[in-house]
């Protein structure tokens, strides 16, 4: 689409804004990490009860994920951004400040809601915002979301230690909110209200789509996992302190970063399934060895290791699934997403009650043969490779 010098410079300016929202969201996520085990000690509940809580959380954010959606379609990604990105800038305060289980339980349903409805209305933007560059940027866009939980785990602790949990999420709560008020300023989104409206969804009668969505589940399951207890993992069974517990998360975000960012260049040398195997087995090693290691240190470096392989593992999925033949982009990366972001938002509360019983150790192994099944089903992912046409993903 040819562009003006004008609205190209504004094009320009949306992708950094938009990456800056992924960035922000990211670092949401990311400083709610260190607050899961202060939640379990201020409120004295059991890890079952912290499951429940945590469940709320991803219940909140898949019933807004399909609201986000029509609001997208209605109107355009670009509003609905702006005001999900705001409000959700006070989401972690909610939480902070709840005083017992009934509103904490509150605070992290609307916390999820406003999470998973941002996670889906930038994505769009993103996708608005390829379209009218020309090129993509998704991939380094979820570089960005990895980068901010790097950053909110990393700092979370110490923060938490140095100010207490309040004011913690108040520092947390100026940061978004300066971030995003400065970056929806300058949002691109869809050329015309018609862009964002698109047919009514329909599941795809395609089973690939499905065993494609599978690989998915089983890459954001673990992601999932190391969000929500590898801190209390490392400091109940590892004897951690705070401060270094929280470094689990940050250096898993870190690497997933990392790779994000470089990924595009190792998906083209290798190719899609090649990357997918290999990306496979070093985040299933890193997940045995954080399972099973005495050593708090090491375990963080396992951890890290892990989100090295995990980082392309997503990505390639939803290339694949946008791919199919027979159906739409839209719907097999409707019915993909769904699938993964079920895994990273509602499985880790399954993790909470059987971690209580059994502790979290023996489940990060299992989290590693869950990533060995995906080296066995990166064939399935062969439509992600560059010579079947599937997209590039290089970073903008």
């Amino acid at each position: 689409m040819p562009a003006t010098e004008t609205s190209f410079e504004d094009l320009r300016r949306g992708r950094w804004a938009v990456a800056a929202i992924f960035l922000v969201n990211g670092f949401l996520v990311g400083s709610w990490a260190p607050q899961i085990p202060v939640t379990l000690d201020r409120l004295q509940i059991s890890e079952f009860t912290l499951g429940l809580l945590i469940l709320g959380f991803g219940a909140g954010a898949l019933i807004a994920m399909p609201t986000a959606g029509y609001l997208i379609a209605r109107h355009g990604s670009t509003p609905v951004v702006r005001a999900l990105a705001f409000a959700c800038s006070f989401g972690l305060l909610g939480v902070a400040l709840a005083p017992g289980l009934a509103s904490v339980a509150l605070a992290l349903l609307v916390f999820g809601a406003l999470i998973g409805g941002t996670d889906v209305s930038m994505n769009a933007n993103a996708v608005a915002v390829e379209r009218r560059l020309g090129r993509a940027i998704m991939s380094s866009s979820h570089g960005f979301w990895s980068l901010g939980g790097f950053v909110g785990g990393g700092l979370g602790g110490f923060a938490i230690v140095a100010l207490g949990h309040v004011g913690h999420a108040l520092v947390v709560t100026a940061i978004a909110l300066l971030a995003t008020l400065v970056a929806t300023r300058h949002l691109s989104g869809e050329a015309s209200p018609e862009v964002a409206s698109g047919r009514r969804f329909s599941l795809p009668r395609n089973p690939l789509v499905y065993l494609v969505g599978l690989i998915a589940l089983f890459s954001m399951v673990p992601e999932g996992a190391v969000l929500d207890w590898a801190a209390l993992y490392l400091r109940q069974e590892r004897g951690a302190d705070l401060a270094t517990a929280g470094l689990a998360f940050a250096g898993f975000s870190g690497t997933m970063a990392l790779m994000r960012f470089a990924g595009d260049m190792v998906r083209d040398r290798l190719g899609a399934v090649a990357t997918l195997r290999v990306s496979g087995l070093v985040a299933a090693a890193g997940m045995m060895v954080a399972a099973w290691s005495p050593d708090p240190a090491l375990a963080i470096v396992a951890f890290a290791l892990s989100g090295l392989g995990i980082a392309n593992m997503v990505p390639i999925a939803f290339s694949a699934a946008g791919n199919q033949d027979d159906i739409s982009a839209g719907a097999g990366l409707s019915t993909v997403t769904s699938m993964g972001y079920a895994g990273l938002l509602v499985a880790p509360s399954v993790i909470g009650f059987i971690g209580e019983h059994t502790g979290f150790a023996p489940i990060f192994a299992v989290l590693s043969g869950l990533l060995v099944l995906v080296v066995l089903m990166a064939g399935l992912a062969r439509k992600a490779e560059f010579a079947q046409g599937g997209p590039s993903h290089s970073a903008a």
